[in-house]
């Protein structure tokens, strides 16, 4: 497989550095091709802007070339006028069969460089508003990275039961599901079960080695896993106006009824070691 390993952590000393290393290192010795995006070490810009765009022109209104940002996404992308930046992650994107996407969860969610990189090369037309030969759009299980594979690897601070079902902090599926559903899924990647290290700030040099095991034999799946099990907007769960039909998960409410199994997702973590955030 031909795997992008992004990732978003400014310290190359840290837990999740080190992960990477061993995590790459194992694809790489598996016989997969490995390309890496270490936004930090890359100085990549978080912010959307219209310089992003330089066809934006394009797709300003005629009153006063206002910027719209999706049309001036897909104007730049058609046009191949996108920064050189943003065309030259376009190009390891269309390369890969597989996403590794490694950060350490902060006020739960990625950290805002990665946010960015989303938000920048997730452009119109590419990954969103794809539209099939019918002129219907492709989402939810669809899109235009359908095909590809996506898997988050993160860190947090805090125990595994506080992000259990009972947990203090919400439940571990639905902290991720804006990732998971609303990026991954979205576009049409499948997304696999995340890999977390839980109590991250509380792991010692002893714990280390059971950690990285977990992970290597986490990506040795990374083809054959099966994916978290959400419902595709075209599978005929959802009505015409997308609510899940009443028949389905009768009674209940959330994000979990997205689910077509009566399972939540169970998120891969590693075994046997308190676990850290850094």
């Amino acid at each position: 497989m031909n795997i992008l390993w992004l990732f978003a952590h400014p310290e190359h000393r840290s837990l999740n550095a080190s992960l990477r290393d061993d995590g790459v290192r194992a694809l790489r010795a598996a016989g997969h091709e490995v390309r890496q995006s270490d936004l930090y070490a890359m100085g990549f810009k978080a912010v959307l802007d219209a310089d992003d765009y330089a066809g934006d022109d394009a797709a300003g209104d005629a009153a006063g070339g206002r910027l719209l940002v999706g049309d001036a996404q897909e104007d730049g992308w058609r046009a191949g006028t996108v920064s050189a930046d943003i065309a030259a992650e376009h190009e390891k994107l269309a390369w890969a069969d597989a996403l590794v996407v490694h950060f350490p969860l902060w006020w739960f969610g990625p950290p805002a460089i990665l946010k960015g990189w989303f938000d920048r090369v997730l452009v119109q037309g590419l990954a969103s508003k794809v539209k099939d030969a019918q002129g219907n759009t492709r989402r939810y299980g669809d899109g235009g990275l359908a095909g590809k594979r996506a898997v988050v690897v993160t860190s947090v601070g805090a125990r595994e039961a506080s992000f259990g079902p009972r947990g203090i902090h919400g439940h571990i599926d639905e902290v991720l599901w804006p990732l998971h559903h609303g990026t991954f899924f979205y576009t049409g990647m499948a997304p696999l079960p995340p890999f977390v290290v839980y109590g991250a700030d509380r792991l010692t040099r002893e714990d280390y080695p059971a950690v990285a095991e977990a992970l290597r034999e986490r990506l040795h799946g990374l083809g054959t896993t099966a994916p978290l099990p959400y419902r595709p907007e075209r599978g005929g769960d959802y009505d015409e106006g997308l609510e899940l039909r009443p028949e389905l998960a009768e009674g209940e409410r959330g994000l979990g009824i997205h689910s077509a199994s009566g399972d939540r997702p169970v998120p891969v973590r590693a075994e046997g070691a308190p676990v850290r955030a850094g």
